[in-house]
């Protein structure tokens, strides 16, 4: 549906309401579910409206990670050391316009929130995943899931491994999670309605009163919002046209977009229909990981004219979205016999172009100008055999000369390696959740979260798993307790 389906209707034109409750929740995922305990355990009569047959939104795509840092249980079970201070720091620096409010509040709670979301029933090990992995198939907990080890930012901020990863083997912990979490919020007495697409918020003078809502296309009428309405209608990354306005990088093949069937912006336009400002919509997470194996972190990601172009211990978004940075979206992952390895299979999927017995060769089959890659090899080799990488500093332990023959190049490229996006744009919230309008003031009774608002994960270099679910739950969690404590209309 395009954005003008989603136009407010007045109050005024609303003849009957064929429910209420203090607060009505726009979707089920992480955010959704977590408002939803929130304002039910704050004492609001709470109805949750999801457009599809069951709760849980791309979360449960998910593995399940949460960012969370500052001295966590699992944290100080394992040894490892962390403070607020090192991830606010973190944080600030990987955000391309921090909110040092919210960063600050995020940090400073993190460990509360962590005990929170244990309280609910959402279980962690107290364990630690030592390998450098996008996903670890265990069911341990901790791991190094971002930027934390990389220049600069280990430099500024103490490193330590925050992404806590829910109990449950695989890629399942994020449907675990939901799972959990739904199921606590029906105890609470939480009513839910599935199956419902809500169409238009409904508002009053300045205030949004209700919404508007289908069910299978046939509409079911208006239901009041005595203290708010909380949009958590997940991401954009399904909607064609929002890309097109705004992350059209996105509408190219050569990206697999991650979304559910109903992450098309409903609550960017439900939110931008009552005067809400849309913020970093042009940033997204985009992947296409070279490792595991970590031996491939050893290697050198170079463009066409053989020059390379980030540290190649980053996180897996940060180097995939450099790629797509240089000339032609073009790139080559350069690993020699000793560090190239066949198995197990990296999640990029970065195709072999060949193996070659001399860098000339490799130079000359891959069409960079002749001398460039060599002299890159070259100077690269002469400061790793050093332990030093003056141009990018990539951390040590993954230096080492690429000098023992057959050279292997695997194709980085957007459209040859397999890359994976999703948005992170969304309606600009107060600390508390409310949409803001563009004189900066909350529009009353109305709230976002999750992936309809945008928070502290603004673009993908800068991003560390976890954060997604990290930042939906705290901050949906607020947005529950302050529209259910508002003193509605």
């Amino acid at each position: 549906m395009s954005r003008q389906g989603y136009e407010v209707i007045e109050a005024g034109e609303v003849r009957e309401w064929s429910d209420e409750a203090d607060v009505v929740i726009v979707g089920l995922g992480c955010a959704g579910v977590s408002a939803a305990i929130e304002a039910r355990e704050a004492g609001a009569d709470v109805l949750v409206l999801e457009r599809a047959s069951g709760g849980g939104g791309v979360t449960a795509m998910a593995a399940g990670h949460v960012y969370l840092g500052g001295g966590t249980r699992v944290q100080k079970a394992v040894g490892v050391e962390d403070t607020v201070e090192d991830m606010i720091t973190y944080l600030m620096m990987n955000t391309p316009e921090p909110d040092e409010a919210k960063i600050r509040l995020y940090c400073e709670q993190s460990v509360d929130h962590f005990n929170w979301l244990v309280d609910h029933g959402v279980p962690f090990n107290d364990t630690m995943y030592k390998g450098k992995e996008v996903l670890q198939m265990t069911d341990e907990c901790l791991i190094w899931s971002g930027n934390e080890e990389v220049h600069p930012f280990r430099e500024k901020a103490k490193p330590a491994p925050r992404g806590h990863k829910v109990a449950e083997v695989g890629h399942l912990g994020g449907a675990k999670m939901m799972e959990l979490l739904i199921a606590k919020a029906e105890a609470l007495g939480v009513r839910i309605l599935y199956d419902a697409h809500v169409v238009q918020l409904v508002r009053e003078g300045e205030r949004i009163v209700g919404i508007r809502y289908r069910v299978f296309g046939e509409d079911r009428g208006f239901i009041r919002a005595r203290k708010g309405v909380i949009l958590a209608a997940g991401q954009f990354t399904e909607n064609d046209e929002l890309l097109e306005e705004f992350l059209p990088e996105l509408l190219d093949e050569g990206y697999t977009r991650q979304f559910t069937p109903y992450d098309d912006g409903a609550g960017h336009q439900l939110g931008r229909s009552a005067g809400g400002v849309l913020k970093h919509m042009d940033g997204a997470l985009v992947t296409a990981a070279f490792y595991p194996p970590e031996s491939h972190i050893k290697g050198i990601l170079v463009n066409k004219e053989g020059k390379r172009y980030v540290a190649e211990d980053s996180y897996h978004s940060r180097s995939s979205l450099f790629t797509t940075r240089q000339p032609d979206r073009t790139g080559w992952l350069i690993l020699d016999e000793a560090t190239y390895s066949a198995d197990p299979p990296h999640y990029g999927a970065y195709p072999l172009v060949d193996a070659f017995e001399t860098v000339e060769e490799m130079e000359a089959a891959l069409g960079i100008p002749e001398g460039a890659l060599q002299e890159t090899m070259r100077r690269y080799n002469e400061n790793a055999a050093r332990g030093e990488d003056p141009e990018f500093k990539k951390g040590r332990k993954w230096l080492t000369p690429l000098d023992h023959p057959p050279y292997a190049a695997l194709d980085a490229s957007v459209g040859q390696a397999t890359y994976m996006a999703f948005t992170l744009g969304g309606l600009d919230v107060s600390i508390d959740g409310e949409v803001l309008a563009e004189d900066g003031k909350p529009i009353p009774g109305l709230y976002a979260a999750g992936g309809c608002a945008s928070n502290i994960a603004q673009d993908g270099t800068g991003y560390s798993s976890g954060t997604c679910i990290g930042e939906s739950t705290f901050f949906g969690r607020r947005a529950g307790r302050h529209a259910a404590k508002s003193e509605g209309a």
